[in-house]
């Protein structure tokens, strides 16, 4: 079998797409990952075959904190300014990259586009997110929607809303491109839903264990378990950070992946005075967020990057931005998490933690301060009920085995194709 994946985004939406296909390749497949160029050398360390896509993700995550925040409208507008003068090249891209599929596997900016090539070529597709989206739901409100306490349809209503939202925001932008590009084919139309026949299968790459998956939704719904890199016992942690692990108590995590804070002097601050105020040592990744640290005290420990599967099993707690890798990542090692969320589903990865009870309530970055971040932080050290819980969920999560789940579903694709 050979497999297309399309993904585009940070680092948290392109790695979990390596994972999976290096899953294939263990499973006997053959795997191609197209994704933005930025990630071509990560794919190559990790023996993925890679196509790599225009674009600078990262200038769309810092647009993403700088303008839209937690507005859902403002989110598909920024989303928007930065697809259109991409759009084209990226589709030329892609078309050829799918030469030879036997199926499509396509993530979030892809819904539509991945849809089409696959129709296009006469192929089976299968949608994958890493959060639950295309697929309402009574359970819970959709991602970017706030949980107010309005009842099930309500919730169900944010799904539709968050669905035609994208749909028209798509034909809106592919209408642009048209105009200047109109021999270019018509969208086929929504790819997501039981009015295809069969339905296009859509793969969720989050565990049970933190949102269990909805007793309303179509069997064409998976929720797999993460996707999560292969362990390697190989490390670039440096030594000056295994000498500060092993000089004194488990610290605490401190991180904000690729978000950029409109302030980044200011959360760099706040952490730090808040490990003075609580009394605990911590490990701050500043990341490409902007994040930049000074002089700091012995107890405190900055390091640019550091591989999670390596550092969570070596920490007490964590505090980071929410986004769903380094949240399944953080639980997966058992850890409390505390989210200080800056934008898309990071607060609703916020509730989910909090809901299960392995962390406290999250934090938003324009009400932290340093004497909360050091409450909230002594919280997970010395609260014994949300350190069992996040034990429980981390054992959870590692008796699953996300990918091979995403992979017998891809493979009845195909089967239900020939």
């Amino acid at each position: 079998m050979h497999v297309v994946i399309l993904t585009y985004g940070s680092r948290g939406d392109v790695e979990p797409f390596l994972s999976l296909a290096q899953g294939l390749q263990r499973s006997g497949h053959h795997a191609r990952v197209a994704g933005p160029v930025v990630f071509a050398k990560l794919a190559e360390e990790r023996g993925v075959e890679f196509v790599p896509l225009p674009g600078d993700p990262d200038s769309l995550v810092a647009d993403l904190v700088r303008r839209a925040g937690h507005n859902p409208a403002r989110m598909v507008r920024v989303m928007s300014r930065y697809v259109l003068p991409l759009a084209m090249d990226v589709m030329r891209a892609i078309e050829p990259a799918c030469d030879g599929a036997d199926v499509v596997v396509h993530s979030f900016l892809f819904t539509n586009g991945g849809h089409d090539v696959a129709v296009r070529k006469g192929i089976p597709d299968v949608s994958a997110q890493m959060f639950p989206v295309f697929t309402p739901t009574a359970a819970f409100p959709g991602v970017v929607a706030p949980d107010l306490p309005f009842g099930d349809g309500y919730r169900r209503l944010t799904h539709r809303l968050i669905q035609g939202a994208f749909w028209h925001g798509s034909r809106l932008l592919y209408g642009r491109i048209q105009k200047e590009h109109p021999d270019e084919p018509p969208l086929t139309g929504w790819p997501i839903g039981g009015h295809l026949s069969p339905p296009v299968p859509v793969l969720y790459a989050y565990s049970k264990h933190i949102l269990p998956r909805p007793e309303d939704w179509p069997d064409w719904a998976h929720v797999t378990g993460y996707w999560f890199p292969e362990l390697r016992d190989d490390d670039q942690a440096t030594e000056g950070l295994v000498r500060f692990l092993a000089s004194g108590p488990p610290p605490v995590y401190l991180g904000f992946g690729s978000v950029i804070s409109g302030d980044p002097a200011r959360l760099a601050q706040i952490a730090v005075r808040a490990l003075d105020q609580c009394g605990r040592r911590g490990v701050i990744v500043t990341g490409s967020g902007g994040l930049r640290l000074g002089d700091v005290p012995p107890h405190v420990y900055p390091v640019e990057q550091v591989r999670h599967d390596w550092l969570f099993p070596r920490v007490a707690a964590a505090v980071h931005h929410g986004g769903a890798g380094t949240t399944g990542a953080s639980l997966r090692a058992g850890l409390p998490t505390l989210i200080v969320p800056f934008t898309t589903d990071q607060p609703f990865w916020g509730r989910q933690v909090h809901r299960r009870g392995a962390g406290p309530a999250p934090i938003k970055p324009r009400r932290l301060t340093p004497a909360r971040l050091a409450e909230a932080i002594e919280e997970l050290f010395t609260n014994e009920r949300m350190r069992t819980s996040a034990a429980a969920i981390g054992e959870g999560i590692r008796g699953e085995s996300g990918v091979a789940n995403a992979i017998t579903v891809i493979e009845r694709a195909v089967a239900r194709n020939h």
